[in-house]
């Protein structure tokens, strides 16, 4: 599949290019800049506006393969002089479509614009490159902004994670790769660490949009306060340790949640999937007969399967051992400095268990 580039990679390259038709006064419509991952990147300049003190120009974000909401924007760098604010210095800035953070824990500080640390270090790099070319020692405002970028931004993260205004700036390599597993978990250990930032040691934790549903539908959670890890649990875990929480709590659906009871860490079907065979596993510990059992291993779905547990008494027997299990392995990954509470449910049939630490119903210490 074929990578494309990423917003700070394009803005970037705008941004030497604008230097250099400042500098020298004619055009340039294509530009080479180096990523951090060592790739060079050729970009075609567009839009190009020039006057004396400042000029303007843009590249269009390419995605590749993977599914980006940029794809197709055009991100925009204007430089212009700036001799009254100091010897030698670049001041990047946050324009018309980039957002700006209003949330601690960010990459970058409250009322900053959001265009984060590897970007601003390779813009400043690349400028400072054709700073040095052409003998120049003076003081540059770089300004980068993508038009469009507020409407984009509502189809993304960072309403929810409080940059407002308009979309990110980002990346860390340079490259955007088609369907990152790096970005993801950039993204979940971005949300651990505004909730730990914000002053909390406990954190809602789910694999996916069905357990957020259910939080906000059961108990009226405020769903900005929860991670979706999807199937992260444990690289998730070792982040919650590492960022210093004191408590998670899982919120799945029994199809995800139930291979965590079998030790089973990314539960994306590609790397495991033994659903049934740990239902049926707990389900012969539990008491429960023979021919259900052996139902239980022909089912396609988990939702079928516990629909096989008949006897009520039974289901909450083994949906209460399950719920255990997935605490006692998210516990012995963090070597018990985290204690982990889980609710498991279906959509059809609702909650189905909950272990020990909250069977009173009590979640005010996630809230």
């Amino acid at each position: 599949m074929r990578s494309g580039f990423t917003t700070g990679s394009c803005a970037a390259a705008a941004a030497k290019a604008a230097a250099w038709m400042l500098f020298s006064g004619t055009e340039k419509n294509q530009i080479i800049i180096d990523t951090p991952k060592g790739v060079k990147y050729q970009a075609e300049i567009k839009d190009i506006q020039r006057t004396p003190d400042a000029v303007s120009c843009a590249v269009i974000k390419d995605g590749g393969d993977d599914p980006d909401i940029t794809t197709g924007t055009y991100v925009y760098a204007k430089v212009s002089f700036a001799d009254k604010i100091g010897a030698g210095k670049i001041i990047i800035e946050g324009g018309t479509g980039v957002g700006r953070v209003t949330k601690p824990g960010l990459d970058q500080p409250v009322g900053a614009a959001a265009i984060n640390s590897v970007p601003r270090q390779m813009i400043a790099k690349e400028i400072s490159e054709v700073c040095d070319a052409f003998d120049y020692e003076g003081n540059l405002i770089v300004e980068i902004s993508v038009p469009g970028g507020e409407e984009i931004a509502k189809k993304t993260f960072n309403p929810k994670l409080g940059i407002e205004g308009g979309i990110s700036i980002i990346g860390t390599s340079g490259i955007v790769e088609p369907m990152s597993t790096q970005a993801i978990l950039d993204t979940i250990r971005l949300e651990l660490n505004q909730r730990r930032v914000s002053g909390y040691e406990t954190v809602v934790v789910s694999p996916g949009n069905y357990g957020m549903d259910f939080m906000r539908e059961h108990y009226g959670y405020d769903l900005d306060k929860a991670v979706k890890c999807s199937n992260f649990i444990g690289l998730t875990m070792d982040m919650a340790k590492e960022l210093g929480f004191k408590k998670v709590l899982y919120v799945g659906h029994i199809g995800k949640l139930i291979k965590v009871a079998g030790g089973i860490m990314n539960t994306h079907s590609k790397e495991a999937d033994c659903r049934m065979e740990i239902l049926a596993a707990v389900s012969i510990q539990k008491g429960v007969d023979a021919d259900t059992v052996r139902e239980i291993l022909e089912c396609v779905t988990t939702e079928d399967a516990v629909k096989k547990l008949t006897d009520e008494t039974k289901k909450i027997e083994v949906m209460q051992e399950i719920a255990g299990r997935i605490c006692t392995i998210l516990n012995r990954r963090t070597l018990g400095e985290i204690e982990t509470d889980c609710i498991v449910f279906s959509k059809e049939l609702g909650e189905l268990a909950r272990s020990e630490g909250i069977a009173n119903g009590d979640l005010s210490e996630y809230y």
